[in-house]
Order: structure tokens, then C-alpha cells, then sequence
């Protein structure tokens, strides 16, 4: 794990070269920033200031409780909730997202996402696929990972793809580099002092079975400036150069690349500036800060909308994938009470997102979607109050990139129980995600480790509504 001691993100500040070393040293077994920069190395294709921000509504969404509202169901079915009307004519959403109501026109609602294997993380809405496919060789890689792969640069002062996930997602290590192995994985932030995320027992155990090296410690040591990392930073390149002589294999010159440029994202301060609040303005903190106090122990709270405002900024210091988490959606028990608490969330942290890219004129570069593992069911458990999980039929929703927003993609029956109409497949997102940065994913490969070329996705086409 990459362990840099001291105050929190104080730009230009150093870093201990001994844990650096260590950070190095980690290899397969750790979370090693030198690792990550491996997907750093182009692939003959320029960069590019194309990105994604991956919301994973994590439980699953109850599709009826959102934009998918059947006012004219059985009570048992309708729920508590009333439906009002949008700036897009004739269509209406949920009570608990009127910011969201106010920019419709914003957004592409899909109210008929198919194919979900019914599993409990976020693999899925990373990748397009199940965990067992090509599991024989790492399972596929998140979209995240592949992004690193095709877009990044030895050149870049950000990594490509951050992972800001927690609770499920985080615990069962949804967004993973798959059979493109650990030179690719996301670099992981611990962001447990920033936001609140309580985790069940269970998914604890999980946790703590990971060991310490599933996220990445960044906080600057104010002993050591830029020019004394870099003295050091010298002195490890004359210790490589006397092992590269007896190095046959070629290793050693990818390490001392590596961390070199490893140290150049953690000199350059710009990455850790966009992980850090503290200089923020006080109205763009508030614009992002939901006045919604915690909940249930599992939920996140008001502050978690500031996840969306740090994905902001690290687009801004040139990272290409941002994946976030909401909490949580797992609503077997009461399923209104909890909706109460999270849906204003994910409204005023996507109104916020939305609008604030709009104005800084980004918006058309930063491709967003918000979805989860599944959708809930129609029918209310009369003793718990809850929806449970449904496989069947759930929501999206995808916004900017350039795509054409402002209509409703597909429908369900009476009761938000199966697909009617135009029923998306997790994998059309993906290409269509895909085509907004610029990668055609039914004519680009990657090679799994004996040495097979697979297409990005199976199924390629981008959605046609979009595009």
C-alpha cells in the first residue's frame, strides 16, 4: 500500500522515499501507486478530455419510487409517494426529486435496464458483465481499467481511473482490473475520514479479510519538500541503474519508471489538491452539501453529495474515470422511511453535478450514469415495510457526454415489474459510454494473459437514442 505520512494535501510537500520504496516493493500483493502507473503507458492513442463519473445507486434502486412511478397501482404497489411533473412534457417523477424535475430535460431516463445476473456489488455496473465471465483468466476488467489501458500516459499527472466506491462495492472489490491484471487497477483513496459509510457486520468481516492494501493512504509529509524527493528520487535511479546491469528480464527499468512518474503526480501536488476540500469556496461546498442528517446506520448522509464534487475535480486534474456510491438502496425493510433519506440525496447531488458542469462547460466531455446492481420489487413485504431484490427490471439514468437527453428510453408493465418496450442491456450502456469517449469497443481489443484478443463488450452498438 502507498503509505505517505503527515498533513493532508499541502501542495509541492514531499513524501517519505522509504514508504515510497515500500509502496514499490508492495507488488501484486499491495495497492501499489507504481503499479497503477503502468496503465499510464499509451497505446498510440492521444489523450483525451472525454471522461465518465460512475454512480452506483448500491442496494438497488426501486425503479416504481423514482421515475418509473405507477400512481394507478394498488396501494400495495404505488407506495407513499406522489408523482410530479418535470420540465420535459408529460413526464413525471417522484416528490423526493424536484431539483432533478427542474432540469429533465438534462437527463435520458431509462426505466427498462435488463440483464442484471442479480449478484449484490457494483461488478456489473463497472464492467457490463458477470464475475464469471473469462473468470478462468481474472474475470473481465472494470471500464475503468480498461480506460487506463487505452487512454493513459506515462505523461499524466492523475492516475486515469479513481475509484471513490465504498461500503459493498468497496468490500467486494467491484471495480477490479479483471484478467488486465494489478498494473491496472484503480487508484482506491481512503476516504473513511471524509465520509460516513457504516458497513453491516458481514460485509466488516469482508472487509478486514481484503487486509490493509485495498486503499491508498495520500497525505504529504511537511519534512520533506519536492527537491529533497527528488535528490532521493535520483539516488534510487543510480541504485536501478547498477541493478538494471545484472537485470536480464527488463523489470527493473519498468520500476524505476514507474516510480518515477509516480513521484512526478505526487510532486506536481495536482492530484492530491482535487482530493482535498479544504480550498474550496464556501457557496461551491454548500452547492454540494445535502441539509439531510443520517439515517439508517447502513446510509450515507447529506455530506456523501460531496463525493460528486471531488469527481468534479479530479476530471479537472485529468482523471478519466470517477466511480462514486450512494448508500444504501438495500431496502428490505423500510423501504419509504430509508427512500427519504436517499432519494434527496441523489437529487441535489446530480442537480448539483449536472448544472455545475453546465456552467463551467464540461458537461458535453463528462459522460454520467447513475444505476445499480438491480431494481426492486413491485409488490411492498406487508410485514417489513420493504422491496426486495429484482432482477427483472430496473432504472438508469445517463446524463451529458454530448448524448441527446431529454426523453424517456423504454417502459414496463402496470405494475414497474417487467419490460414493455426498447429493454436495455447493461452492455448497451457501457458502449455507449464507450462511444462518448471516443472507443469504439466493437473494433478495439484487449489481450487476456494467454495472449487472446477479446472486444471490449459483446454486445457493441451504443444506445441509438443517445447518439
Amino acid at each position: 500500500m502507498l503509505r505517505v505520512t503527515g498533513k493532508s494535501y499541502r501542495h509541492c510537500d514531499g513524501v517519505s522515499r522509504r514508504n515510497f520504496l515500500t509502496a514499490g516493493a508492495a507488488g501484486i500483493a499491495g495497492l501499489s501507486l507504481a503499479d497503477i502507473l503502468r496503465a499510464e503507458e499509451a497505446a498510440g492513442i492521444g489523450s483525451s478530455e472525454k471522461a465518465v463519473i460512475n454512480i452506483h445507486l448500491d442496494g438497488g434502486p426501486p425503479q416504481m419510487d423514482m421515475f418509473d412511478m405507477k400512481p394507478n397501482a394498488p396501494t400495495e404497489i404505488r407506495g407513499e409517494f406522489t408523482p410530479i411533473n418535470t420540465n420535459l412534457n408529460g413526464l413525471q417523477i417522484c416528490e423526493l426529486m424536484p431539483r432533478m424535475a427542474t432540469i429533465a430535460d438534462k437527463f435520458a431516463f431509462i426505466r427498462s435496464l435488463v440483464g442484471s445476473v442479480g449478484a449484490h456489488d457494483a461488478y456489473q455496473c463497472q464492467s457490463g458483465f458477470s464475475k464469471n465471465s473469462l473468470k478462468s483468466f481474472g474475470g473481465r476488467p472494470a471500464m475503468g481499467c480498461v480506460v487506463s489501458k487505452l487512454r493513459g500516459s506515462r505523461r499524466d499527472v492523475s492516475p486515469s481511473f479513481v475509484d471513490m466506491m465504498q461500503g459493498r462495492p468497496l468490500v467486494r472489490h467491484s471495480a477490479r482490473p479483471g484478467f488486465l491484471g494489478p498494473a491496472y487497477k484503480p487508484f482506491r483513496p481512503d476516504m473513511s475520514k471524509m465520509f460516513r459509510r457504516e458497513l453491516e457486520p458481514g460485509m466488516k468481516k469482508e472487509l478486514a479479510a481484503q487486509g490493509s492494501n485495498h486503499t491508498v493512504e495520500l497525505s504529504l509529509n511537511q519534512s520533506l519538500n519536492a527537491a529533497r524527493l527528488n535528490d532521493r528520487s535520483q539516488l534510487l535511479g543510480q541504485l536501478d541503474r547498477m541493478k538494471r546491469q545484472v537485470d536480464s528480464s527488463g523489470m527493473m527499468d519498468a520500476l524505476d519508471k514507474f516510480n518515477q512518474q509516480a513521484v512526478g503526480i505526487l510532486t506536481s501536488g495536482r492530484f492530491a489538491k482535487a482530493m482535498s476540500l479544504h480550498d474550496v469556496d464556501p457557496k461551491t461546498l454548500a452547492r454540494y452539501t445535502c441539509p439531510v442528517k443520517a439515517g439508517h446506520i447502513t446510509s450515507d448522509d447529506g455530506k456523501a453529495t460531496q463525493k460528486l464534487l471531488l469527481a468534479r475535480r479530479l476530471i479537472q486534474a485529468g482523471v478519466r474515470c470517477v466511480s462514486v456510491t450512494f448508500a444504501d438502496f438495500d431496502t428490505h425493510s423500510k423501504n419509504f422511511p430509508r427512500m427519504r433519506q436517499m432519494l434527496p440525496i441523489v437529487d441535489f447531488g446530480i442537480h448539483a453535478l449536472v448544472t455545475d458542469l453546465e456552467e463551467r462547460g464540461m458537461l458535453d466531455n463528462v459522460s454520467i450514469v447513475a444505476w445499480g446492481e438491480f431494481g426492486r420489487t413491485p409488490r411492498i413485504d406487508a410485514k417489513t415495510g420493504g422491496r426486495h431484490h429484482w432482477p427483472r427490471v430496473g432504472p438508469a439514468l445517463l446524463a451529458g457526454g454530448g448524448m441527446r437527453v431529454g426523453q424517456v428510453i423504454g417502459s414496463t408493465d402496470k405494475i414497474a415489474g417487467s419490460a414493455t418496450s426498447r429493454p436495455v442491456q447493461y452492455q448497451d450502456v457501457f458502449a455507449t459510454l464507450y462511444h462518448n469517449m471516443g472507443i469504439n469497443p466493437g473494433s478495439t481489443t484487449i489481450v487476456d494473459p494467454s495472449g487472446r484478443p477479446h472486444y471490449l463488450l459483446e454486445r457493441t452498438k451504443p444506445l441509438r437514442e443517445l447518439v
